[in-house]
């Protein structure tokens, strides 16, 4: 893996096919800003970002995720784990992103029909323990894409290494995601290229305090995430004094690093109930219009625990015209077994 990172490269919009990749899925990932790769806990949503938090807590679990995206665009996501002595913890995942039916016209308008674009990822997860603090975990996707009559096919690779201090309530990981290559493109012209980033996390749950601390840096393999609209140039020259418009370097710098940085929260109201809040700064720099930045760039959400099912809702900020929800419902078979009932003693003769 990390032989791969010395020959990768990053990818903008426009850049690498299958960009829903990069979609945050489960309500709890959306909530915190869309990366959670620093967290292990039992919660099976965990494994689609990052495979090594693949852990038996999580054995029997099934989740459901809804997301209401923009437009007309939905997808759905599901996984189910189950781990086993000796041999390690498994997860299967799929995941289906529709972006609505489309009118099928002649080159005259008239209409002849309808058609319907997807994405589908199905990826299987493997983690297994080094010792009681590291884990490793793989997860091989197949990526099937579909747009009226063009279609592709591809395979990738995420590879994965977590290290959690249980009595220090610390969790680091490091992400390799979409190591992999197209089989079949759309038009039948040259292969493509795989969205392929690196991404590290770590968190802490503060002792004494009932809220865990979250932060990402994603990308990193690529420190310039910044983007010129060729259309529309920043202007380098004042139009007043017509003398080079100075950029201060400090300024430059931390706008780059800013880029690559997602903060988090985690708040534990209750051992049923906690709340989240995220905030991603290059989902800001890039969504907001010139003149009116709003909320965008900032998302929360809050997750539930009723009987033996665990509720997660996410709203995401993305556009001053755009926003994201995300519903999540968890369950685990194991708890719906039937408890042996205590032997009711023979009343004495």
């Amino acid at each position: 893996m990390i032989m791969c990172s010395l020959s990768g490269f990053a990818q903008m919009g426009g850049q690498a096919v299958y960009s829903f990749l990069r979609l945050p899925v489960p309500a709890r990932t959306a909530a915190l800003g869309g990366n959670t790769i620093g967290l292990k806990d039992d919660d099976v949503n965990l494994a689609a970002q990052n495979p090594a938090s693949l852990n038996a807590g999580m054995s029997n679990q099934l989740s459901l995720s809804y997301i209401n995206y923009i437009a007309d665009i939905n997808y759905l996501y599901a996984t189910y784990a189950r781990s086993f002595d000796s041999v390690g913890h498994f997860a299967a995942s799929l995941q289906k992103v529709g972006y609505g039916k489309f009118k099928e016209t002649d080159e005259y308008g008239a209409e002849i029909g309808t058609f319907r674009a997807n994405d589908y990822n199905f990826a299987l997860s493997y983690a297994r323990d080094l010792d009681s603090a590291f884990t490793w975990g793989v997860s091989v996707k197949t990526i099937f894409s579909s747009y009226y009559t063009y279609s592709s096919v591809a395979n990738a690779i995420d590879g994965a290494l977590t290290y959690r201090n249980k009595k220090r309530q610390v969790v680091a990981s490091v992400v390799f995601s979409n190591i992999g290559m197209q089989w079949k493109t759309y038009s039948g012209g040259p292969k493509e290229k795989l969205p392929y980033y690196i991404s590290a996390g770590v968190s802490k749950k503060v002792a004494k305090a009932p809220f865990r601390l979250i932060l990402s840096y994603e990308n990193i393999n690529k420190w310039d995430l910044t983007y010129s609209d060729p259309n529309n140039p920043e202007p380098t020259v004042d139009p007043f004094t017509k003398e080079p418009i100075k950029k201060s370097k400090f300024r430059t710098g931390g706008d780059k690093l800013l880029r690559h940085l997602v903060f988090a929260t985690e708040i534990i109201v209750s051992k049923n109930i906690n709340l989240r809040v995220g905030y991603n700064y290059r989902r800001l720099k890039e969504m907001q219009l010139p003149d009116k930045s709003g909320a965008v760039g900032l998302s929360f959400g809050l997750g539930f625990k009723i009987s033996k099912f665990q509720f997660s809702y996410a709203f995401s900020k993305y556009h001053a015209a755009g926003n994201v929800n995300h519903f999540t419902v968890t369950t685990n078979f194991s708890s719906f077994g039937k408890q042996n009932k205590p032997a009711v003693p023979e009343p004495a003769k």
